[in-house]
This record gives C-alpha cells, structure tokens and sequence, in this order.
C-alpha cells in the first residue's frame, strides 16, 4: 500500500493524511525549488486566481488552477499542457502555505509523475526567501 492509502475503514484527520503522503516524497524549501527550476524543473502554481493577483507570481512558473492540475500534467492526457512530455518530468506544486500542493503532488506521483514534489511553505515561503516575484 502506497502512502496517503487507507488500510481499513477508520477515517483519519488532514493532519494524518498530510504526514503519510509527504512520507512518500522529499519536499523542496525555496532556494532548493529555484534550483531545480534553474536545471530545468516545472514550477507549478496552483494556487487561485485572488492569491496571484494579491501576491503576485512567480517568475516562469506555469499557472494551473488546483481542479485542472492531473488533467494538465499527465503525459498521457489529452488535455496536458506542451511542458508535460514525460513521465521523468521533475515538478515542484507550489500552492500559497504548502499543504494543498502536498496533496496535490502525492497525486501527480499517483499518475506515475514519480519526480514531483512541493514547495515547503509555497509561494509565501518563497517570497520570505527574497525570491523574485512577478507582482
């Protein structure tokens, strides 16, 4: 059983949810998540439209709204967008604090996306960091 699945019928709290699914990847903080971007690595906004427009964007990061994020970056679907051309893809989810794109990213290793992760703390971690930011 892979980490964030159910082993019987008990529910379990986010926070539980959260630790097991970031069990299954390494996260990035900001200076590492500008690194991979500069070797080549997909940074993938996801927070919502209000957040990017009240903080701003990050430079080059592809903007993908939370409901649409499997369906674009999946190599195999119709709807991927152009960058989505392998499954050896390394992706960094960032979302606003760092908890959505932990659960966005376990999703994406779901689809065979074994190389994406996320941004601890996302884009306000990044933006505390002194990174740039497209306002």
């Amino acid at each position: 059983m892979s980490a964030g699945e159910r082993s019987g019928t008990e529910p379990i709290g986010i926070d539980e949810l959260l630790v097991r699914v970031r069990a299954g990847f390494v996260r990035v903080g900001p200076q590492e998540a500008a690194a991979a971007a500069a070797d080549g690595a997909l940074l993938v906004d996801i927070r919502y439209a209000e957040l990017r427009e009240r903080d701003g964007l990050i430079p080059g990061a592809l903007v993908v709204e939370r409901n649409e994020l499997e369906w674009r970056l999946d190599p195999w679907g119709s709807h991927r967008v152009p960058q989505a051309v392998s499954h050896d893809l390394r992706i960094v989810v960032v979302c606003n604090e760092g908890y959505a794109s932990s659960l966005a990213a376990a999703s994406l290793r779901q689809l065979g996306l074994d190389r994406a992760t996320d941004l601890i703390g996302g884009f306000q971690a990044w933006r505390a960091a002194g990174l740039p930011v497209e306002v």
